[in-house]
């Protein structure tokens, strides 16, 4: 016997504003339906965000207060077609709607967000969601959209067939709002009037799983009348750490009803998803009214050019054109300003505090390790600037449709496009946008590769390179400009090589298909554009910064100790005696072969902080005087220096051969702590980032020996 499926209008009262307890609301919708618009409307500055214990999901809480001042939160849940899910973000919706989560309360009442335009395909999940048993309020948003395309809704007769409140709204001009909020207000919400017949044909499954998850889990009768629906007929759905675990004695109930129906050959779930899109297509029939003989929409024409197979590619170009651009030469102008202000500083401690231990931490640890982070904030302002600028009007779907193509040939689909090519400005950023990929095994593929794409803290270590390889009047400036892009091909090859290999072996799957919806074009909402930028750059700062600040003081003081017994010693016979010396001369042996000696091998080791903190310690390892006082090293002085170093023999050092070597070895190794601690935050786990960390450096010594060793036999 099925347990009730539904509940009347005058349900049970639930706990009101006046209680104790702060009633939570959840915040639930498909994607691209302006359901983070809506968040933001409504709970303005008061956010918190931060990830799921257990997860790298995204968590966002905010509050807004009621019409009589008491406060009310809200959860913004991910954006999910269906409680059947297939990426940790649905699965983190599923959990904690269903009360799954211990680190997150079972909200009380539900907001779901829905496509005036699209309503029939939006009201699938609404449709899953009346299954709870929740008070829930239908936001009819994007009603704009749907008069543009001639849709014609009647919220009335939706809200009189599923006894809801439905409000309809324009998120992105603000109408509706005072409507909603006054709807969020109330201390009563009737129950939802949800009729809807479980087919016959998993009826009885249903009823003997419901039955379990009472008796077993606790559950209240409704909520494992919905759950049992998606454990019996979603195969494929994921778990993911953090959530509450089935009882071993439901497990095997369901174990039991799944080999049964698999025996049978019967594609369940197609049954159970033709039966809910035939009640809605019902629901929908005297709610929706579409004039006949009406054209394509303002998006579809606008689309005719932006995905043609020609002018869409024309106009990729040049918006990434103008992105590189702002990335490496607008952002520079900033970059310098705070590169100054940190020079400044350093001068500051050096003027104002005696010479010593003290001194020497915070101006070559402290200062210098925050310095040399925040320096790249502009640029990854400017890089989430255009990403929310691009997300906002619709146009990032359409970016990864068109590379979804060229991705394809690797394995990969468009999505992984975006991250990777944010991980031009910066890894971190980069490995953290692979959160929009729904298969588990491609984000992972993304974030294995992804640092591999030439970063901005790269630039100064091949500047350095290439002005020691082709010395002023050497050589024309298209050669150096030919040489940077070499760099910067290698890497991108070597990316797509090694997603190709990933997907083939360690992480094989089957080519991956990409559904996208491609939302309608919106004004950009510049508010939540430029909160979405706050956000990311202290994320970034409070990430990486303190990750970053931690090891530099580490090498400040392997580089500083122990003391040179003579105190007139020079900072490379310093260099030399230190902790990070004794370590160079250890590796010498093994970065030989490449046409390394100890001295470039401390500059290895103290660039794996960050990578351009290469051309500071080479500075310094080779005794270049303009170095001395905190000042940032010139590359004239510090290229002369290279040019005339060398080995014992008294060979020359910096052969083109060699400098062609560090410059390849740069382009492969993985020298940056703080991206291998944002892998590890990412995956939840040390495998991955250990993984990459050996994977790149083990292919930049073998790139490098490879070149270097074949280079010698050639006779250079």
């Amino acid at each position: 016997m099925i347990l009730p499926t539904h509940i009347a209008a005058a349900g049970p009262k639930r706990r009101g504003l006046s209680g104790e307890r702060t009633p939570v609301y959840a915040m639930v919708g498909n994607p691209n339906c302006g359901k983070t618009t809506l968040f933001n409307a409504l709970t303005g500055l008061r956010q918190k965000v931060g990830n799921y214990p257990g997860v790298t999901v995204e968590k966002k809480v905010g509050e807004m207060y009621s019409q009589h001042g008491r406060p009310i939160r809200i959860i913004d849940l991910p954006g999910a077609y269906s409680l059947a899910s297939r990426s940790p973000d649905e699965a983190v919706l599923r959990d904690v709607l269903l009360g799954r989560r211990e680190d997150t309360p079972q909200p009380d009442r539900i907001i779901c967000v829905v496509d005036a335009s699209n309503l029939e395909r939006n009201l699938y999940l609404v449709h899953q969601i009346l299954d709870l048993g929740r008070p829930v309020i239908v936001a009819l948003n994007m009603m704009d959209v749907a008069a543009k395309d001639r849709v014609r809704v009647e919220p009335g007769a939706l809200a009189r067939t599923l006894g809801v409140p439905v409000i309809p709204c324009e998120a992105v001009r603000g109408k509706g709002l005072v409507e909603l909020r006054l709807a969020i207000s109330r201390t009563e919400l009737a129950l939802a009037r949800h009729c809807w017949d479980v087919p016959a044909e998993i009826a009885a499954a249903v009823a003997e799983l419901q039955a379990a998850l009472v008796a077993n889990d606790g559950r209240p009768p409704l909520i494992a009348r919905a759950e049992a629906l998606l454990l019996l007929t979603d195969f494929d759905s994921v778990r993911v750490a953090g959530s509450t675990p089935l009882q071993p004695a439901t497990g095997e109930k369901l174990a039991g009803w799944r080999a049964r129906w698999a025996g049978e050959g019967t594609d369940w779930s197609a049954i159970l998803i033709h039966s809910r899109y035939q009640a809605i297509h019902e629901l929908c029939a005297g709610v929706i009214h579409r004039p006949g003989g009406h054209g394509p929409s303002v998006s579809d024409r606008i689309d005719r050019v932006v995905i043609h197979s020609l002018w869409g590619w024309v106009l990729f170009a040049a918006i990434m054109a103008l992105l590189f651009f702002s990335i490496f030469s607008l952002a520079e102008y900033p970059m310098n300003w705070i590169d100054a202000r940190v020079a400044a500083a350093g001068s500051w401690v050096r003027a104002h505090l005696a010479p010593g231990d003290l001194r020497d931490l915070l101006t070559d640890g402290v200062i210098s390790g925050v310095g040399g982070i925040v320096v790249f904030l502009p640029q990854i302002l400017i890089l989430y600037f255009f990403v929310g600028l691009l997300e906002s009007t619709g146009y990032m779907a359409r970016a990864a449709f068109i590379m979804d193509r060229p991705m394809s040939r690797v394995g990969l689909h468009g999505k992984s496009f975006i991250p990777m090519l944010s991980s031009y400005a910066c890894a971190i950023p980069g490995i953290m946008a692979t959160r929009t990929i729904d298969n588990a095994k491609d984000r992972l593929v993304t974030i294995l590769v992804a640092p591999l794409m030439s970063c901005s803290a790269r630039l100064p270590v091949y500047l350095l390179m290439i002005a020691t390889l082709l010395p002023a009047g050497s050589a024309s400036a298209v050669r150096k400009v030919g040489l940077m892009a070499l760099m910067y091909a290698l890497g991108t090859l070597g990316a797509f090589g090694f997603a190709w290999l990933f997907k083939r072996t360690l992480l094989q799957g089957a080519p991956p298909l990409m559904i996208m919806e491609l939302p309608p074009y919106q004004p950009p909402r510049l508010p939540d554009i430029f909160r979405q930028m706050v956000e990311r750059a202290w994320l970034f700062l409070k990430n990486a910064g303190t990750i970053i600040l931690g090891i530099s003081i580490v090498l400040w003081f392997l580089t500083a100790f122990p003391r040179h017994p003579d105190p007139a010693a020079t900072p490379a016979q310093q260099i030399a005696h230190s902790y990070a010396g004794q370590a160079g001369h250890v590796l010498e042996p093994v970065i030989r072969p490449l046409g390394f000696d100890w001295r470039i091998g401390i500059g290895l080791i103290t660039s794996f902080a960050a990578r351009e903190v290469f051309v500071s310690s080479t500075a310094v390892v080779f005794n270049v005087e303009s170095f001395a006082g905190g000042k940032r090293a010139d590359v004239t002085p510090v290229r002369t220096a290279l040019a005339a170093a060398t080995w014992p023999d008294g060979k020359k050092l910096f052969t083109p051969l060699v400098c062609l070597s560090l410059m390849i070895y740069y382009v492969f190794a993985l020298q940056c702590m703080s991206t291998v601690a944002v892998v590890k935050r990412e995956t939840n786990s040390w495998r991955w980032p250990l993984f990459q960390l050996a994977y790149m450096t083990g292919t930049a010594w073998v790139a490098c020996f490879l070149v270097y060793q074949a280079g010698r036999a050639l006779g250079f």
